[in-house]
Order: structure tokens, then sequence, then C-alpha cells
């Protein structure tokens, strides 16, 4: 089934008039789509994507080669919508290099032929001659910007950070990468901000899903989604709390009704009735920022009525007698004073998913931006952990993902904690990687200040603006942040918007490296006359490489076109750097060079994923080959759709034997290629084999504490392993102590000597490990209920900075302030303190969310005019009531302000959506700023159709303190008639 159909010759109608697809967005003002009308024809109102036979044909055309008789043959390429984290696969028709019509791809066992309406629109993201993209480089001279020359470009780029380098050192540089980048390119950027010298680097995950990411992984191993979408259909019950997945994640919804069709009991907990409430057998309304005391109130009522799986906790859980002593301070009363949900509610959902086992619970943004997200995605786990829900088939924790690719740039990109793969940054990690990028440790150590700042974490995205604005005395490195490089992320994602304003203002170099302009550029050039860079890169529909979708899958994108108008890709864009920083050389030291647009050298795709599986043995990135993954791409059809898994036959194009594997290989899909592991689709589930996908927690914190065994006890152990009880990670000693370090050829034993299992280049004591004795090389331990390496060992609730509830911050506080996270002071106590009383001039609580049509900070799909017809403006949500005592009625303009003194004029939108003193804004518009539309500060022909004010502008100060995750879903504001 096409999504465009070729236009029809009719009587009085030129048949050469242009397409629908290639005309001015001024034309199409006459066919508007209401955002009801759209909603009913898309099927979203029930709970799916957009069906591509559902839309009007009126929106609907065909772009054409520009010369159809010499068009050619005519190729399909297969590519991954470039939006959200669900990993919907797309045809793409391409006639003579122009990209004419799309095809959903039914083989997909992810999206099985359905789109939303942003991946119906993919073809439009920036494709044609007239989109709003960023088209050359360009400078900001006297306030305007100034096209210049690629040449030019890149020699005044590289020579002003040299110089800031060479003045102050690479740490007065801040890089923020893309949840955008493929894994390829994330993994580069990495390397690449290493080389030279500081980690000084983030990208969006940090402001989406890093307490998930600290939180869970220090639960019980890895930081991600243990299960899949497609596994939904194996669950009883599916609670979504903090996630809105029929806007964020539209064709997920395919695989949790389907669930709900046959039986899975549907739940939503959540401050406002989102679409995905309306779909759910129950919905409650829940008080934003008190997550942990609903949490802990189900865990009261689980543990007072002998609910819980009392063996799984004693043989594979470590500290859940911690864990009820709190919960029992939860009584049902005490939780409706906090939360505000009934005893009689509380104990429905205790029940029902105590009850309908296997449960998943699933969740996103709405659980982890808080202050305390990090107790808050733990609380999660430990709920799961006492009904023996993980590594199980439609249990565990269903952690959907933001962008198309936030989980691979999260595993292997531009972490200012970590080298690739969760290395870390201390010496042992850097050796390694030395030795996979193959240079010298010694060359490497040099490109730093010095070691002690070689090992140390880096600043965050979200405090970016504070090591520049911040008391030098006070920072936790010498240089203030002088040069900032957005490289694909949206400034409007982060809050204290007001405070960015004043950060760019202070810089002395700002370089924008994206597709579209973004707001950076809009904001940069109201606050500031010069020094700012804009170059174009390509969009990953213009280059090839993997990227990673929620569930951990591995899918390949082919390119579908050549990189349009000036843009490069952003690979070639580092080399070229690279080159003009003089270490060019030790970038590609072991990746091949291939030719790229224009003639120019790149780094070869294909070899950075070869580079990528000789080095991340951590999280199983080692066994996704670009021919599996291209021989998957290939053979989608022979997948099942609820397990993943191949149902059999060989790849026709290289004779690959797809038999086994699980789709996209999803990690850890451990050893090398030539080890054939199949991925593992479940986490931690000791029911398969190590060689099948299955696993146990990791034991990567001891073996004991306080004369308790952290370790799995007898009996409990992944099927078919030689060692029935807890055991450590392995490591050449404990291979030698086992008797089967022989078992290693002469050559894996030269490599393993000396080494683990995360760090022996050869594989061999992976492959040992696993397949001659079905252990799992990360050994087997409990999942922790208690970190106790982070300040809150058991979660607690807490209140938020700016909380409508004064007299509870007595009871449950913040934390003390802190001197230093990250680099630089982090305050606490004091901002709650100082707002303990903001409710009685900012009554309302303000949060926010997603929309279907829209994606991230907006700037992509805000230029994409099916998009921007669906959702034409900015707007809060206020329920009637509030509405009414302020003398606001629907679709009037209003003024929203925060503690910050910022002030949003939007349009209303007054619905029961939200309950009585809660607001909602949708997080994906800019180009507002207090009112004033920064039209005239974009480059001409490059601002998105639809602009607005960005909620962010206003958010207040807030920050997880083990992340540095800010706090976007809670806090305080007005809303007045405009």
């Amino acid at each position: 089934m096409l999504l465009t159909r070729k236009a029809t010759t009719n009587a009085g109608v030129d048949p050469v008039a242009p397409s629908r697809l290639t005309r001015p967005v001024s034309s199409l003002l006459g066919r508007t789509v209401d955002r009801r009308t759209f909603l009913k024809r898309s099927g979203i109102t029930f709970g799916a994507g957009a069906v591509a036979s559902q839309l009007p044909f009126s929106m609907l055309g065909e772009a054409q080669a520009a010369d159809n008789a010499a068009a050619g043959k005519t190729e399909v390429k297969r590519t991954i919508c470039t939006h959200c984290s669900v990993g919907c696969s797309i045809d793409a028709v391409v006639q003579n290099g122009v990209w004419v019509r799309q095809e959903p791809v039914f083989d997909s066992p992810i999206n099985l032929g359905a789109h939303c309406a942003k991946g119906a629109s993919i073809r439009e993201h920036g494709m044609t001659h007239d989109s709003h993209r960023l088209k050359y480089p360009m400078r900001l001279v006297d306030g305007k910007w100034q096209r210049i020359s690629w040449d030019q470009a890149l020699n005044e780029v590289s020579q002003k950070l040299l110089d800031i380098r060479k003045q102050y050192t690479a740490e007065a540089t801040f890089w923020i990468g893309s949840s955008k980048h493929n894994n390829e390119q994330s993994y580069l950027l990495r390397k690449f901000v290493s080389m030279f010298g500081t980690n000084n680097m983030d990208h969006q995950a940090r402001i989406c899903h890093s307490t998930t990411v600290a939180g869970v992984a220090n639960t019980w191993g890895y930081g991600a989604m243990t299960n899949s979408y497609n596994d939904e259909q194996n669950s009883k019950c599916i609670m979504f709390f903090g996630s809105n997945a029929a806007e964020a994640h539209p064709v997920s919804m395919l695989h949790t009704l389907h669930a709900k069709e046959k039986g899975a009991k549907v739940i939503v907990v959540d401050p406002r009735f989102t679409r995905t409430a309306a779909k759910a057998d129950k919905y409650y309304r829940t008080r934003s920022g008190t997550d942990v005391a609903f949490i802990m109130g189900l865990l009261h009522l689980i543990f007072k009525n002998g609910w819980e799986d009392k063996e799984y906790i004693r043989t594979r859980v470590y500290g859940m007698d911690k864990v009820r002593e709190e919960a029992a301070k939860w009584t049902p009363e005490e939780v409706e004073r906090v939360t505000g949900i009934k005893p009689v509610d509380m104990l429905e959902i205790a029940e029902t998913f105590s009850k309908n086992k296997p449960s998943t619970i699933v969740w996103a943004m709405g659980q982890t931006q808080h202050t305390n997200g990090n107790a808050i995605v733990r609380a999660s786990c430990i709920l799961q952990l006492a009904l023996g829900n993980v590594g199980v088939a439609g249990g565990g924790t269903n952690i959907y993902r933001g962008h198309d690719n936030v989980q691979g740039a999260t595993d292997i990109g531009p972490n200012p904690d970590s080298l690739p793969g969760y290395y870390g940054v201390a010496a042992g990690a850097w050796k390694h990687f030395a030795a996979v990028w193959g240079v010298d440790y010694e060359w490497l150590k040099k490109q730093f200040v010095n070691q002690t700042m070689m090992e140390k974490p880096g600043i965050t995205v979200s405090r970016w603006i504070d090591a520049v604005l911040e008391k030098n005395e006070l920072i936790d490195q010498d240089p203030n942040v002088r040069a900032v490089v957005y490289w694909g992320h949206a400034p409007n994602s982060q809050n204290r918007g007001k405070e960015m304003l004043e950060a760019m203002k202070k810089l002395d170099l700002l370089v924008v490296i994206d597709p579209y302009p973004s707001a950076t550029a809009a904001m940069a050039a109201l606050a500031r006359k010069d020094g700012v860079y804009l170059l174009p890169a390509a969009t990953q529909l213009e280059c090839e490489g993997s990227v990673t979708a929620s569930n951990r899958s591995l899918q390949w994108r082919e390119k579908v076109i050549d990189p349009m108008f000036e843009s490069r890709t952003d690979h070639m864009i580092m080399y070229q750097l690279a080159q003009k920083f003089g270490f060019d050389k030790e970038f590609v030291a072991k990746i091949k060079l291939q030719k790229g647009k224009g003639g120019m050298d790149e780094p070869s795709i294909e070899d950075t994923l070869r580079e990528v599986n000789r080095g991340m043995w951590t999280i199983g990135y080692t066994g996704q080959s670009p021919e599996r993954l291209q021989a998957h791409m290939r053979n989608q059809h022979v997948f099942d759709v609820k397990t993943l898994r191949a149902k059999g036959g060989k790849d026709a194009k290289t004779g690959y034997v797809l038999d086994g594997d699980y789709y996209g290989l999803p990690w850890p899909c451990y050893g090398n290629p030539d080890l054939k592991h199949p991925g593992s689709p479940n986490l931690y589930m000791t029911s398969r084999h190590i060689m099948d996908g299955g696993g146990n927690f990791r034991a990567n914190f001891g073996v004991e504490r306080d004369g308790v065994n952290l370790l799995a006890e007898d009996g409990s152990y992944s099927a078919g392993a030689d060692i029935t009880t807890g055991y450590p990670e392995f490591d050449h000693v404990l291979m030698k102590k086992l008797g089967w370090w022989e078992e290693l050829t002469p050559e894996e034993q030269k490599a393993a000597e000396g080494k683990n299992w995360k760090t022996d280049l050869s594989g061999g004591i992976q492959r040992v490990v696993m397949k001659n004795h079905g252990c799992h090389p990360w050994g087997n331990a409990k999942a922790r209920a208690v970190v106790w390496n982070f300040p809150d060992g058991v979660p607690l609730h807490r209140e938020p900075l700016f909380s409508p509830r004064p007299d509870l911050i007595e009871k449950y506080p913040t934390h003390a302030d802190q001197k230093v996270r990250w680099r630089l002071p982090v305050l606490f106590k004091s901002v709650q303190d100082a707002n303990k009383n903001a409710v009685q001039q900012y009554p309302l609580i303000m949060t926010s969310g997603r929309l279907v049509e829209y994606e991230g900070g907006g700037d992509e799909t805000r230029s994409n005019p099916y998009l921007a017809e669906l959702q034409q403006e900015m707007f809060v949500e206020i329920n009637p009531k509030d509405a009414n005592d302020r003398g606001i009625r629907n679709n009037e303009y209003v003024w929203v302000e925060t503690p910050t003194k910022a002030k949003l004029k939007v349009k209303s939108q007054v619905t029961e959506r939200v309950g009585p003193g809660t607001v909602f804004l949708p997080f994906h518009f800019a180009g507002w700023w207090e009112g004033q539309d920064l039209l005239k500060y974009y480059p001409e022909g490059a601002a998105p159709i639809v602009r607005g004010e960005a909620v962010n502008t206003a958010m207040t100060y807030g920050y997880d303190i083990v992340t540095m995750m800010q706090e976007t879903k809670t806090s305080l504001c007005q809303v007045q008639k405009a």
C-alpha cells in the first residue's frame, strides 16, 4: 500500500502542475485538517498510528523525477523512521535520485505496516527544494545571517576552537551531541571530542532518561528496557505510569491493544487524562511529583496482603527487607494525602497488577524528569522485583525511550562520564579504547590537560548554562565554558530558558551543526550580534547506519538519497574538523575511508560498526555486524511478531542462516559475530540458556555486603549453566581457578591474560563461558532493592522544589544543597525553602509533555507542512474550573507565568483532561519569546512553519541529584487572560 498516489490528469487541470509535495505551504492553507478530523481519520482515537489508507487524498501526492523518460531504474531503499524510538520501517521509492513516494513495511515485526502522523509524512522531512532546512553554512555578522562557504566555515570554526583551547584549555568547550545521530556517528563523536581533549560532552538522553539508565542499571545490570513492545502481547496487565504512548509512541499501541484484545488489563496512572488513558480499562489521576509515594503505597498493599513472590525475592533480590520498612509508612491514608489517589483505588490497582501476572510497567519521561527521578525509576523496578515480574515474558520494565536513536547514543555515544559501552573514564577504560582505536594511550593522555581531568566526568548538557554563568571559583575545573557546539540538539528542550539566553550572550563562540537552524539560531541572534556559525548537516535519511530501538534491537538504514543542498554527513564534518585539529589519522586509525559527497573522504559507516563490534563487550554490541543486521532488514518477514524470533531460512543475498536469531539482535548480543549469539529480547530470563538469549542479574557490586550474600542463591541460574548457584564476573583468574583457561586458543590466552570479560578483545572468555559452560560472563547475582551508593539507598518521596503543598515539605524535604556534582554546585533545599510559599502567587501545577504531531524540540516536525497544518498553535490545557475562575474561555490568548518571572503567550485549551489545579503545556514549540515572534531572527526561509512559545523558557530550576536530569514535570505557574 502506497502512502502517495500519482496525480491524475483531469479536464482543465494542468498535467505538469507542481505536486502536492513540492508546492509551498501557502498553497495548502485552504485545505487544513482540524485536530479532531485528523484524529478520527488517522485512527489515533483507536490507540494506533495513522493508517495510510485513511489519510485524505488531498493531503497526498507523488513527487516526480525531473525527467521521467530518463528516470531509469526505480530503487526501493529500506530505512527507519527518524522520529521516536519504536523503530518503524519505511520503504522509500527512489527514481533518478529523487525520493518519489514511500510504503510502510508490512513485514516489519515492529510496525506491521503502520505509521503514525510523523512516519506517514517522513518524505517531507526536508526532502524538497522549498524545505525549511539549513541549506548552506552561515555566520552571524552584525546581527544578520550571512552565507559563507564550507572552507571558510571550517577554517574559522576550527581556528576559534583551537584558540580557545590554547588560551583556556579544552575544558572551556562544551559539545552537545545528538540522539538523532546513528550509532556509528554517536560513537565517532565520543571519540572525536575525547581526542580534542575533554569529557565536556553530552546529548539528549541526559534530559530524557539519564535517571532510568543510572537507576535501573544500579538495580540489576543494564539501564534499558528489559522486554519489548512486542512482548506486551504476553502480558496480562499493563500499567502505564509516566508514559503517554498513544501520542509519544503511537505505533507501539498496536502491541498494547493486541494484548488488551486478548484480555490484558490496561491501567493508566497520570496527572492528565491522556489519549493512552482513553484506551485503558482504568484511569487514576495522581498529583505530579508524587510517584515514589504511589509506588510505595502499592508495595505497602502487596506486602500486607502477601501478594509478593517470596521465593523470587529470597533467591534473586537483595535488600527487600529495607524496602518493606519504608513501604510500611505508606498507608492508604498517607498515600491519599500525598498523591490524591483514594484508598479504594490504590487497593484496586495493587490487586489488579498483582493478580494478573505476568504484569508489566511502562514509563517514559513522566517518571524520569524529576528532581528525584532516580528514586522513582528504582521504585518501579522494586515493584516488579517484589512480584517476580523481571526476567519473564510479559513482565519486566518496558521503558519507552524518546528519539529514534537515543538508546544507541546512550549506549555508545558522547556521555560525559563514560566512554562508549558504559566503560567509564578510569585509566583502564582509556587503555581499553586506546587499543580498540589503534592509538597510543600516552598520546591520548596528552590530549587532555592532565590525567585527573581525563578521568573526571564532564559537565552535563542540563547544566552547561551554569558552566558559563557560575562564579569561576565554584566550578570544579579551571575555566568557565566559553564555546558551545550544538550538534543536533534543541535548546528549547532544556529548562531555564531565560538564563540560557544570558549564557549565550556570554560565550565567545556558538556553533550549530544540524539539518535545521533550530531554535538555537533564533535565540543566538536575539542575544548577540556575532560569534555564531551554522553548518548544515545531512539528515539520517541521507546516510546509512544502524539505530537502536527502545527494545534494544539494532536496525540498519540504507541511504535513501544523497545529502541535499550543501549539507554534509555528520561523520564527514567530524573527519574534516579532525583534519583541522591535527588528529585525523588517529581518528580513523582502524576505520577505512570512503568517498562521500563531492568525492570528499569520510569514515566508512560499515567499518565504524566493525570497530564498535571489536570493543563493546560490556553491553554486547559485539555480535551485530553490518552483514547480520542487513540480512535481518532484507528478511523481516521471517521474524515472529510476538517473540521476535526468526522462524528460519537463509538470506538470499549472502546465504546467512537466520534460524534462531531475534530481530535486530537486541543487545546484549555477546561474543563476536561468528559466535552467532541470537540477541536478548528479554533480559535476565533464567528460563533460557545464555546462548538462547537467556541470562540473570549482574554481579557488579561485590559478592557480600555487611555479611549478607549479594550473589544469587543456590538453584537460581540460567538454563543449562554448569554453575548452579551465584558466581562473580569472569576474569582470567576465575577462568584459571575453574580449569576453563585451557579451552581458550593460544591466541585467545595471549589476549585474555590480565583481562576480564569486558576487556578481553579476543572474545575468548565470553565464548568459553557461554558456549562451553552455559554461564553468564558478568556473573550471577541478586538485584539490589537497596542501592547503597546513591543518596537514598531505598527510594524516598521528596517534595518537588516548587511544591504546591508547603504543608508536606517538612516531612518530605528535598536534598541538601551540593557543593559539587558533575563539576558544578547544585541547589536543592535552598531553592525549596525560598519558594515554600510560591504557591500563593503561583497556585497551578505546571507540567509538560508530548503531542503526536511533533517530536522533541520540534524544529524538524514543525517545518513539515503535513504536520504543521495538524497542530498550528502552542497552547496550555487548563481545567474548566480554573479557567472560569480567571475569566478565560477556550482558544483565547493567555499568559502563563512561573516563579522565574518568564511569561509565555499561548492559546487556552479548556479541557477536563487536566484536573483542577494543574495545567499542561507541550514541549515541542519554539520561535516565540515572551510574546514576540522570532521570525526575523531565523535565516531567511529556514524558520519553522509553526512557531510558538517554548514551555522551557519559563520552566524552573531543578535537577536529579544522581544524574543532573532536569525537572520539567512539576513546577508552579499562574495563568491570566492576555
